[in-house]
């Protein structure tokens, strides 16, 4: 009888690499931000421009190399600043690339993918071990103390873990407002760069006679509250909502584990919940350089006694469209590499015990 017991099921795939310490975790995670910024970066500027048209700023760049062609109808000599208005109006994400590829080089796509990079590696590199690590440990704690926990995992490991993000790296994400704030009110003007921005911040706590007063370094933490109010929602509603899908579709193919079924299995699991996330906290993600004046409550009050439910939701298409494959392709990147690195520390394992 016992010979003819079917064989037990495979545990999940996060269960075989729980042995991988936090820096093997947060390489993976790193190198995942860079792939994401990297491929990502065009559903941003997309996001944004379409953001900034519904809140009635015009986009019209005053550069001499830009080039209007005949669906635009041109003004004189065919310059930016004589070119039709239909010029800087957009219909959609594809006709920002459309737009954009045309009128001012596809390379303009990717404009502002090292401050990306700057803010996206380091919170990414704690934020995903993190989560990995408490998900892990709060699984254990209960299967052998309290079950009824379990299913409410993915949720609490992925608030704590984004919360220790967000606080980790607000600063930067504080100097990376002050820097968009910056260009968007200095047209032409050459923006600080990200220390100097910091230390602009200090200084403004700082008194010249007591220069040792450290008091003002919780400056540095200026609008943590609303970022947190807009992405510990959104971690706690994506990982509830991929742990459960990317589990059934890999149990689907069998639970073949090579890295083409991680791959898949993660990236549609990460589209699926980055798309409900983004969706259900779209009213929290508002003008960042805003957030450097008003908490997330004001600012709401303000949206909704002046544009109602639209304003609330406005810029939820952008949202969802770059959070899917942003989330898709953060997730599966990361947990192919770990794949990879649990395989390579497997076969090094059997070739020192063979010799």
């Amino acid at each position: 009888m016992d010979a003819e017991r079917a064989p037990e099921p495979p545990p999940p795939p996060a269960a075989a690499e729980r042995e991988m310490g936090f820096a093997e975790r947060a390489v993976a995670a790193s190198g995942a931000a860079v792939v994401s910024a990297v491929l990502v970066n065009p559903l941003d500027v997309a996001k944004t421009r379409l953001q900034a048209q519904a809140a009635g700023v015009v986009y019209n760049p005053i550069w001499s190399d830009f080039r209007c062609y005949p669906s635009c109808n041109p003004g004189v000599n065919g310059l930016g600043p004589s070119c039709s208005s239909e010029c800087f109006q957009y219909r959609g994400t594809m006709d920002v690339f459309h737009k954009v590829t045309r009128q001012e080089g596809i390379f303009r796509l990717w404009r502002g993918t090292a401050a990306s990079l700057a803010l996206a590696v380091p919170t990414v590199g704690i934020y995903l071990p993190s989560y990995d690590l408490l998900r892990n440990w709060i699984e254990e704690y209960s299967d052998h103390s309290f079950p009824k926990l379990r299913p409410y995992a993915p949720l609490i490991a992925g608030s704590v873990a984004r919360s220790l993000a967000c606080i980790t790296c607000s600063p930067i994400e504080l100097a990376r407002t002050r820097m968009q704030a910056f260009k968007g009110s200095n047209i032409g003007g050459k923006p600080p760069g990200m220390w100097k921005t910091l230390l602009g911040v200090l200084s403004l706590g700082q008194s010249i006679n007591h220069p040792e007063n450290f008091r003002s370094y919780h400056l540095l933490w200026t609008g943590l509250g609303a970022q947190l109010a807009r992405d510990v929602p959104f971690s706690a509603i994506c990982w509830t909502v991929l742990e459960p899908t990317r589990r059934h579709l890999i149990g689907v193919v069998g639970e073949q584990s090579n890295a083409a079924v991680i791959l898949g299995a993660n990236f549609s699991a990460g589209f699926i919940a980055g798309v409900i996330s983004a969706g259900a906290t779209c009213p929290l993600d508002k003008d960042p350089a805003r957030v450097l004046h008003m908490n997330t409550r004001r600012i709401l009050q303000e949206v909704w006694s002046k544009e109602g439910i639209n304003g609330i939701f406005r810029g939820v298409g952008p949202r969802m469209a770059r959070a899917g494959p942003s989330v898709g392709i953060v997730v599966s990147s990361y947990e192919v590499v770990k794949h990879i690195m649990h395989r390579k520390h497997i076969e090094l394992t059997l070739q020192t015990h063979q010799t």
